[in-house]
C-alpha cells in the first residue's frame, strides 16, 4: 500500500468510511491514483478521479456528508497549486459584465432538453419546500407560493424577476397572481424557453446584465442569482435593487449561502458546473444590504435543498438514456457527483439557502406577507 493510500484510509476512517467496504458511503478503489489525487487536492481531485472512473460509490451524498462531518476538508492542506485559483479573485473582479457571463455560457446553455431531464414543470432550477411526504412538482410549486407569499404579490402589480432562469416564476406569478413581470438573464438558451413558456402572458423576459436594468418596480425577486453576483460585488447589487424598487416595495432574495467568506466557489465547482461563483455569507448580505435596504424576514431552507438535490439526480439517472446521444459518459459522472456532493454539504449543513425579505427604508413593514406564510409550513 502506498503512502498515500495508507494515509486516506487513515482519514476516511475518522469519518467511519471504508476503502472497498460494503457500505453505500464506502469507496471501492479502481485505480491507484485516486489516492494521491484526493490527497493533493482535495474536493477537486475527489471530483476530478471520480470523473475518470477511478473510484465509485453508492452513496456520494453520504460519503460527502461524512467527509464534512468529521471535518476532513479542514483536516487535509492539499497542494499549494490550490491556493492560485483564488489569485483572480483576489486582484480582480471575476464577476465583472463581461466575465459573468461566462456562466451561461459553460453552464446554463448547456441544453434545454438537459435541464427538463431532471426539473418540474415549473422549470424550478432552485430548492424547492417540501412538506411531509411531497414529491418535487408538489415541493416546488410550494416553493412558488411561499415566495409570491412573501412578496404579498396581487393582481397589478409589477414584478422583476432578476436571474428568471426558464421563466417559472414569471409564468407562476402572472397566471395565479395577475402580475405584469419583467424577467432578466444573461443565458440566451433560458430567454428562449422563458419566453416560449411565457407566451401570450404579461411577461417580458430580457437579456441582460443585472446592472442594465432599468424602470420601477413594486416588487422584486431574485432566485438562484446572488451566487453569481461576488463579494466586490454585492454592493452595487443592492444600490441596483433599491433604484429599481419603489418607496414601499418589497424585495426576496433567494441564495445558496456559506458559513465562512470565500473569494470564489469550491474549486471542482469553479472548475465544473458554475465557473466565476462565490457563495455570500449572511454578513456579506446584510453588510451589502445595509446602506441601501431593510432586513424585514430571514428564513434558512437549507435542509430542503438536500432533498431537492436528491430528488433532481433521481430525475437524472431515470431519463439519462435520452441524454446520452447528447452527452458522454464523463458527463454523466460529473453532473452526478455535481448533484450528490452538493447534496452532501447540503445535509452536513456545510452550506445554507437563504430566503431574505428586504424594503426600502422608510417602507411599512410587510408583515401580513412574512410571518403566516412562511412560519406556517416550515419544517
Amino acid at each position: 500500500m502506498s503512502k498515500a493510500a495508507q494515509v486516506l484510509t487513515e482519514l476516511f476512517s475518522r469519518a467511519g468510511i471504508a476503502i472497498n467496504g460494503s457500505r453505500p458511503f464506502d469507496v471501492t478503489v479502481k485505480d491507484e491514483r485516486f489516492f494521491a489525487r484526493a490527497l493533493a487536492y482535495k474536493n477537486l481531485g475527489l471530483g476530478e478521479s471520480y470523473m475518470e472512473g477511478w473510484w465509485e460509490c453508492e452513496r456520494i451524498d453520504q460519503l460527502i456528508c461524512r467527509i464534512l462531518l468529521a471535518g476532513l476538508d479542514k483536516t487535509v492542506r492539499g497542494d499549494w497549486r490550490l491556493c492560485l485559483r483564488l489569485i483572480p479573485a483576489l486582484i480582480g473582479n471575476p464577476q465583472s459584465v463581461i466575465k459573468s457571463r461566462t456562466v451561461a455560457e459553460r453552464h446554463y446553455d448547456l441544453g434545454n432538453a438537459l435541464f427538463s431531464a431532471f426539473l418540474d414543470p415549473f422549470m424550478q432550477y432552485s430548492c424547492a419546500y417540501f412538506s411531509g411526504d411531497d414529491d418535487l412538482n408538489a415541493a416546488q410549486e410550494r416553493k412558488l407560493n411561499l415566495i409570491c407569499d412573501k412578496l404579498g404579490l396581487k393582481p397589478g402589480d409589477r414584478l422583476l424577476d432578476i436571474g428568471c432562469g426558464f421563466g417559472g416564476l414569471a409564468r407562476f406569478a402572472a397566471e395565479r397572481r395577475g402580475c405584469r413581470v419583467t424577467g432578466a438573464t444573461i443565458s440566451q438558451e433560458q430567454a428562449a424557453f422563458a419566453r416560449a413558456f411565457c407566451k401570450d402572458l404579461p411577461a417580458d423576459i430580457l437579456v441582460c446584465d443585472y446592472r442594465e436594468l432599468t424602470g420601477r418596480f413594486n416588487k422584486i425577486v431574485s432566485v438562484g442569482m446572488f451566487e453569481h453576483v461576488g463579494p466586490k460585488n454585492h454592493a452595487r447589487f443592492m444600490r441596483k435593487v433599491r433604484e429599481l424598487l419603489t418607496g414601499d416595495g418589497v424585495f426576496l432574495l433567494h441564495t445558496i449561502g456559506s458559513n465562512v467568506p470565500s473569494a470564489c466557489c469550491d474549486p471542482w465547482i469553479a472548475r465544473y458546473v458554475f465557473p466565476v461563483g462565490a457563495l455570500p455569507t449572511l454578513a456579506q448580505i446584510t453588510d451589502a444590504a445595509g446602506e441601501a435596504l431593510v432586513l424585514e424576514d430571514l428564513h434558512n431552507l437549507g435542509p430542503h435543498y438536500d432533498r431537492t438535490l436528491i430528488a433532481w439526480l433521481e430525475r437524472f439517472n431515470e431519463n439519462w438514456p435520452g441524454l446520452r446521444a447528447r452527452y458522454d459518459e464523463t458527463f454523466r459522472r460529473m453532473w452526478t457527483y455535481y448533484l450528490a456532493s452538493c447534496a452532501g454539504a447540503f445535509r452536513a449543513r456545510d452550506i445554507q439557502l437563504w430566503q431574505l425579505v428586504l424594503t426600502s427604508k422608510g417602507a411599512p413593514q410587510p408583515c401580513c406577507q412574512i410571518g403566516r406564510a412562511s412560519c406556517r409550513e416550515r419544517v
